[in-house]
């Protein structure tokens, strides 16, 4: 039996030409040695040269040339790639789905909700816009609207093409189409921190055969050198740090570890009220109820929010450990919020306090079906 995480699937998607390819082009290429399995619609548009090489192709990468992935006959044609690429002989840590600029998102997740395969699960949704062309798209695709009301994260694409008046009026209208707090990242040239969306592995260098890592670590390095050759000696390096795929200063990370137990009802109003800045939420939380000490996953992609319970590991301590990346976000507020959910007693806490925790795992078992925990994650 595998005893592996169940891997995440992300949807990657968007109206044609707002830059998914180039997002999931950068993904791919600052992934450092986390293995991507991607999905693709418009095959041709990839730039897969390199993976050719390398022989990913047929392992890690598929293709669905014959119309939008909301189309495939009950969704058995998309279960069958996703199966194929969770087997345990790919060692994909992530899935990424490019879907067609046509694709109704919502039937994708309904979908992706639906499937029964325990390696996988639902990763979120992140959806691409064109700053430049923003009007005109609403204008010719009125769809486009309610596609934005069930992202997860935005992605203001092409930031570069419009002025900070533009962006700001741009920005204004997103926060009334998306759905309460949900997150807007800029961009430009559909460079974001992979981190935003999965975990990185740290790339390390193969002897031997030439590997995909290797050829896209040579890559980033070429590409490297040439920008500092090109800099003068009194330019400003953090705008070329981001040019280049090297975002990190672009966003905060605070950490939180606690030896004390949270109280779940006071995490999720935490998790409830987190600024519309604080784009990813990953780590580990003990909450310790009885009936409840397992140790539970949190991975949250803009609104997007799912738990995965687990054993603790041989040796293990049972801590919990959080990492919060965002822009713009009050860190000590945050560890202040954070503080205030530690429960000192947790085996005096309730074990229905645990109900609002359980409408976010996948696949809870024996839930009282209550209104305030339904046999199954929401799904709006």
């Amino acid at each position: 039996m595998n005893s592996r995480q169940p891997i995440p699937v992300v949807v990657l998607t968007g109206f044609l030409g707002s830059g998914k390819t180039t997002v999931l082009n950068h993904l791919l290429a600052n992934r450092g040695g986390t293995r991507i399995g991607v999905v693709v619609n418009d095959f041709g548009s990839i730039e897969i040269d390199a993976m050719s090489v390398a022989g990913q192709v047929g392992d890690s990468m598929v293709s669905l040339g014959g119309g939008c992935l909301c189309c495939a006959v009950d969704g058995s044609e998309l279960d069958a790639y996703l199966e194929k690429l969770a087997a345990p002989v790919h060692r994909i840590d992530v899935i990424v789905i490019e879907a067609s600029g046509l694709a109704e998102p919502q039937e994708m997740v309904k979908m992706l909700m639906a499937n029964e395969n325990p390696a996988i699960r639902y990763g979120g949704m992140v959806q691409v816009v064109d700053a430049a062309e923003f009007d005109a798209t609403r204008a010719g695709h009125p769809e486009a609207d309610r596609h934005l009301a069930v992202a997860d994260l935005v992605v203001l694409n092409k930031t570069d093409r419009v002025d900070a008046a533009e962006r700001a009026r741009i920005e204004g209208v997103l926060g009334t189409l998306c759905g309460p707090g949900i997150p807007v990242v800029g961009a430009d040239h559909g460079r974001i921190d992979p981190e935003l969306l999965f975990d990185r592995r740290p790339w390390t260098e193969t002897r031997g055969q030439l590997s995909f890592e290797d050829l896209l670590a040579e890559a980033a390095h070429q590409a490297d050198e040439a920008a500092d050759a090109g800099r003068d000696h009194g330019h400003d390096h953090s705008h070329d740090h981001e040019r280049c795929g090297h975002l990190h200063a672009a966003y905060e990370s605070v950490e939180f570890v606690s030896e004390q137990a949270l109280h779940p009802r006071r995490f999720l109003d935490f998790l409830d009220r987190r600024p519309a800045g604080l784009y990813r939420i990953k780590g580990f939380v003990r909450f310790g109820v009885p009936g409840h000490e397992e140790r539970y996953e949190v991975h949250a992609v803009g609104r997007f929010l799912r738990f995965a319970p687990g054993p603790w590991g041989r040796g293990e301590a049972r801590l919990t450990q959080l990492v919060l990346i965002g822009s713009g976000t009050d860190g000590p507020a945050l560890l202040r919020e954070l503080e205030a959910c530690r429960e000192p007693a947790p085996r005096q806490v309730p074990p229905e306090s645990m109900w609002g925790v359980l409408r976010y795992v996948d696949r809870p078992a024996d839930t009282p079906d209550t209104p305030d925990a339904p046999a199954t994650p929401a799904e709006d």
